[in-house]
Order: structure tokens, then C-alpha cells, then sequence
């Protein structure tokens, strides 16, 4: 039986863990062997048990009357407000490489695609609190930025505490996968008055870290509902126009490889989250940036559908 996981605001104001059966949403902690899972971390911190009672439960709320709330009329905040950590890889699909190659100064045009990503997965990390919004939030524009760039990437939400684990073993360590727009102030990343020479000209704190920098959502797919996280479909639209169109296996380095680079030397743990990288179509390879007024809307394959907005 498919299932999503979400966060929703009660009625109270809290932020309580959901699970989305047939278009309505139930209180997971309201659900048998669950009554500990007020949080979606509190889901995540024991997956290894709440996997199963997740999905007898869904197989069960199927089979019922139960009637849940209609998803409409509920408030849905992003999946995992407050996660441990969030991984941001770089430069990780093909057709986004291909695109940016004539933005970058002096670079040969015959240069080969692992001179410019090397043999391994790099990852930036961002801020939490503060940048983590939801579904339908109004995401204000970084101040002094006139370019601000959309990025949808496939989110991978750790379930199970890994170190040193091998790619070939990387999937089991998975609880699921949500949608990111990983949002980018793409004139704040240099720090003009520095000596190009120098290694502190790059700000990545300006250029990533922002509020609202990384609208996430609309809920969590379980990983036994993806077969494959290389074969999903990406697409983003501004105002309806469609930005990008691409796919996961456009990937250089996959889920798996990531997962196994990021746990060598530290350690993963639930509600983490990796952010997989961008396929082409970004604002910048384009020259058009988002405005004040302009709707974003993003969805994978299997996963579903966000948006949100700019002010």
C-alpha cells in the first residue's frame, strides 16, 4: 500500500508527524505501536521498527472506514523542519555541467567532464533553521541579490545511523526521498574586493545560506515505493514556463556513490538530508533570475509536487 510521511500543523500550532493515505492525512502518533512518533524525527530515529508499523498501518487505514483530514484542509510544513544536517552536492549532472561550461572564464572547450568534478562527490553543507521552509512558502529575495537562481534537486532522507558504509550497501541506510529547491544568490557567492588569488573570495555562506534558501517537500516517499532513484524525472517551472527538464540519470556521481563518500569520515544519521545535486536549466546558464512576485513549482517522479513563492 503507497504512503507518504509528512509534517503538518495541528490545530494547537505544533508541528506533528502525518501520514498521507489515499489523498488524507492521519496523525501517526494516533496509530498502533506509534504513539511515541509525535515528530517526523521521532519517526526516523527508530525507522527500523516504524517502516513496518508505517505500512501495516497504511494497509490497514486502506482496508478501514477511517476517515482521515482531507489533505486541502490541512497546513503542511516541510517534511523534516529541523534535520541534523543538510548535504548539498555540487556539479553532479551531466547536462548541468554541459550548460555551464560556457560561463566558466578561460576554460578549454575540450576539457574533460572528471577534470571538472573530479573522481568523487563534493558536498557543501547548509544551514537548518531558518533556511528549511515548506510547501507555499513566501521566500524572500536575498538582500543585494539580483540573482537569485532555482535548483530542484531529489532530497535523500538518512534512516538508519551509517559510517563507512559501501555504495553497494549505501540504499539500505535510506528511510526516503522528498524534493528541494536548493535555492542560490548566485551574485553573492564572490566577495569582490578579495585578490582573485585568494581561497576566502568564494561566500558560500551568502550564496546558500539564506533564509528560505531551501523550500523542501511536499512529504517523504518511502524508499521501498522507489525502485530505482536513478530513473525519476525532474521538472521545474517559474510562472508555468518549464525551467528544467531532466532526469536522475543524468547524475555523474548517484545516490549510492554519495551516500558512501559523505559517511568515510563522518557520520550519517536519521533525518539527515542529501541533496543530490541540479540537472541543466538553471537561471544562470539562461540569464534570467527570479523576481519578487514569480511562482516556482517542482516535481519528481514518484514523488509528487512543490511550490512556493517569491517576495
Amino acid at each position: 500500500m503507497k504512503y507518504q510521511l509528512l509534517t503538518y500543523r495541528t490545530g494547537t500550532g505544533e508541528a506533528a508527524a502525518g501520514i498521507l493515505v489515499k489523498n488524507a492525512v492521519y496523525d501517526v502518533a494516533a496509530l498502533p505501536g506509534l504513539g511515541h512518533c509525535v515528530t517526523m524525527m521521532d519517526v526516523l530515529n527508530d525507522w527500523g521498527k516504524t517502516e513496518r508499523l508505517l505500512q501495516d498501518a497504511a494497509k490497514n487505514i486502506d482496508a478501514s472506514a477511517a476517515v482521515g483530514q482531507p489533505l486541502d484542509d490541512v497546513e503542511l510544513l516541510a517534511p523534516i523542519p529541523n534535520p541534523g544536517a543538510v548535504y548539498l552536492c555540487g556539479a553532479n549532472y551531466t547536462d548541468h555541467i554541459d550548460e555551464m561550461r560556457p560561463l566558466l572564464k578561460d576554460l578549454p572547450p575540450d576539457i574533460a567532464e572528471r577534470e571538472l568534478v573530479g573522481d568523487e562527490p563534493w558536498h557543501l553543507i547548509s544551514t537548518v533553521r531558518g533556511s528549511i521552509v515548506g510547501p507555499g512558502a513566501m521566500v524572500q529575495k536575498p538582500r543585494g541579490s539580483q540573482r537569485l537562481d532555482w535548483e530542484i534537486e531529489l532530497a535523500v532522507v538518512i534512516g538508519i545511523t551509517a559510517r563507512g558504509v559501501p555504495a553497494e550497501r549505501a540504499l539500505e541506510y535510506v528511510a526516503g526521498y522528498t524534493i528541494c529547491n536548493d535555492l542560490s544568490a548566485r551574485d553573492l557567492s564572490i566577495r569582490p574586493e578579495v585578490h582573485d588569488a585568494m581561497p576566502f573570495r568564494v561566500d558560500w555562506t551568502e550564496h546558500k545560506c539564506f533564509d528560505g534558501s531551501l523550500p523542501c517537500g511536499p512529504w517523504i516517499t518511502p524508499a521501498s515505493q522507489i525502485s530505482n532513484p536513478q530513473q525519476l524525472g525532474l521538472k521545474l517551472w517559474v510562472n508555468d514556463q518549464l525551467m528544467q527538464d531532466s532526469s536522475t540519470d543524468q547524475m555523474v556521481f548517484s545516490v549510492q556513490e554519495q551516500i558512501a563518500k559523505l559517511s568515510i569520515n563522518r557520520t550519517l544519521y536519521p533525518g539527515d538530508i542529501i541533496l543530490t545535486g541540479t540537472p541543466a536549466g538553471v537561471g544562470a546558464g539562461r540569464g534570467v533570475f527570479l523576481k519578487a512576485g514569480d511562482t516556482v513549482r517542482m516535481g519528481i517522479e514518484s514523488i509528487g509536487e512543490l511550490e512556493h513563492s517569491i517576495t
